[in-house]
């Protein structure tokens, strides 16, 4: 099973056949506009230039059908209007099926404009769906095939034929073939890859976001409660007194327990709230272990055991733990890799921890069964998923992995400065918990110390006053 979690993100953020809705028809028009000058220019440079006797009348009867088609488009519909996928998949045909009939009437294969027939088939393996591109490549295949057999040849107006060797029409035919192929390929992998990497940026860039946010609304709700804590303690105090002071009057003394009551509830209700509030100045920084703890916390309760294990100083003499900077990215970044671990350990994930004077290190093990080896050079890229077995869906019904959590993991930590590596248990990366996990995986994340770290004097010091939010 592939060990690849997916973080609270919509999986329609990418689907390949929404790719043809971001063409629009005027981008496909300008592009006609152009091949409709480039064919009258060889129609016209071919009649008078080099005298040959083509049938004229068919050709530009050929490049009027483009010019009618355009114009009615641009007086129909809309600028803006986007192509569906039909709809371009109609566009290019009529373009292919065009070009084809221009190289009938001027010559066939034989005609060097041939090796244009690769073109539309190269714009349309761009923007629309593996199964309209391979339809468009069948349907190119066969027209430049019946070209070969099928065309009018291509004559002098002295009555020379200009014909080239059979040898070189088959070898027009295959390298023309070869090409749509190839192309078309190189062409869909290259954009499907930068869409891909694209919807997982901003994925990662949403999540990060949303932590932001919560940190900020945290941090609000904290300084909120540190403010107002004076006056409620001012309101308890003299509602207090006023008890005393009624003594006798029942009515009154009820409505100054009333006010002391809600003042206390004030007080638990700001405390509450404030817990989540993490980015007040004396808690921007923390140590090591704590980040870690707090990381963890919301999978400690998914019925896996998560053991923090600080195992220290890796020098002879030793460090102390460092404190850090409590960044979004770190704490997000370590929850992600946390999760894929409790997502698919058995029962145990091991954390451990260990620093020196110049770098830390963090390794996250568990005892489930390791990353797919065939997979382990392409953890951490977006989207990588595989066909999950029966055994995978009884063992984890409900998941549909994407990749998208290592890749946000592993893209918010790179930003901090830190390098990941993926293995297995029982590979090249040695861990004090490997025998015990087996073949579990292990994630290991190392920062240098310079780019998490603070210094202890300044981390401790003086603070002065909480600094207001800016939306």
């Amino acid at each position: 099973m592939a060990q690849i979690a997916t973080d609270d993100v919509d999986n329609g953020i990418f689907n390949e056949s929404r790719w043809s809705n971001w063409i629009r028809l005027r981008t496909m028009i300008i592009l006609r506009w152009f091949a409709i000058a480039g064919q009258l220019a060889a129609i016209v440079i071919g009649t008078w230039l080099y005298d040959l006797d083509l049938e004229t009348g068919l050709c530009i009867l050929a490049v009027g059908v483009s010019v009618v088609g355009n114009l009615i488009a641009s007086f129909i519909f809309p600028e803006n209007k986007r192509l569906t996928e039909f709809e371009n998949l109609l566009m290019v045909l009529f373009d292919v099926f065009q070009l084809a009939f221009l190289l009938f009437l001027t010559g066939g294969l034989s005609n060097p404009f041939s090796l244009l027939v690769v073109a539309p088939v190269t714009v349309s393996a761009a923007v629309l769906t593996v199964r309209s591109t391979v339809i468009l490549n069948v349907f190119a295949f066969l027209l430049v095939t019946g070209l070969v057999f099928f065309h009018l040849p291509l004559v002098t107006k002295d009555g020379v034929e200009l014909r080239i060797p059979d040898l070189f029409v088959f070898g027009q035919w295959v390298a023309i073939t070869i090409a749509q192929v190839f192309i078309s390929v190189y062409a869909h992998r290259s954009v499907s890859e930068m869409h891909n990497m694209s919807d997982a940026l901003t994925a990662t860039q949403m999540a990060l976001e949303r932590t932001q946010k919560l940190n900020d609304l945290g941090g609000v709700v904290a300084a909120a409660a540190h403010e107002l804590g004076t006056p409620l303690a001012t309101i308890k105090l003299t509602s207090s007194e006023l008890i005393e002071e009624l003594e006798g009057r029942d009515d009154l003394q009820d409505d100054a327990r009333l006010i002391r009551e809600q003042a206390d509830r004030c007080r638990d209700i700001l405390r509450s709230m404030g817990r989540a509030g993490k980015d007040d100045l004396q808690l921007r920084f923390a140590p090591l272990s704590e980040v870690i703890r707090e990381a963890a916390e919301p999978h400690q309760d998914r019925g896996k055991e998560i053991d923090i294990i600080l195992l220290g100083s890796v020098e002879d003499v030793d460090v102390d733990e460092p404190d850090i900077r409590r960044k979004p990215e770190v704490i997000h970044g370590l929850r992600n890799l946390i999760q894929n671990a409790v997502d698919f350990a058995r029962s145990t994930i091991w954390v451990e921890v260990s620093w020196s004077a110049d770098q830390i290190s963090i390794r996250i093990i568990d005892d489930g069964r390791g990353f797919p080896p065939h997979l382990i050079g392409r953890i951490g890229d977006p989207f990588v998923r595989r066909r999950r077995s029966e055994r995978d869906r009884k063992d984890r019904p409900g998941y549909e992995g994407m990749g998208l959590g290592l890749f946000i993991a592993k893209t918010l930590l790179e930003r901090t400065g830190a390098s990941l590596s993926f293995a297995n248990g029982g590979g090249d990366m040695h861990s004090a918990m490997q025998s015990a996990s087996g073949q579990g995986a292990i994630v290991e994340v190392v920062w240098p110390s310079s780019a998490i770290t603070v210094d202890p004097d300044s981390a401790r010091g003086p603070l002065g006053e909480n600094q207001q939010f800016r939306s």
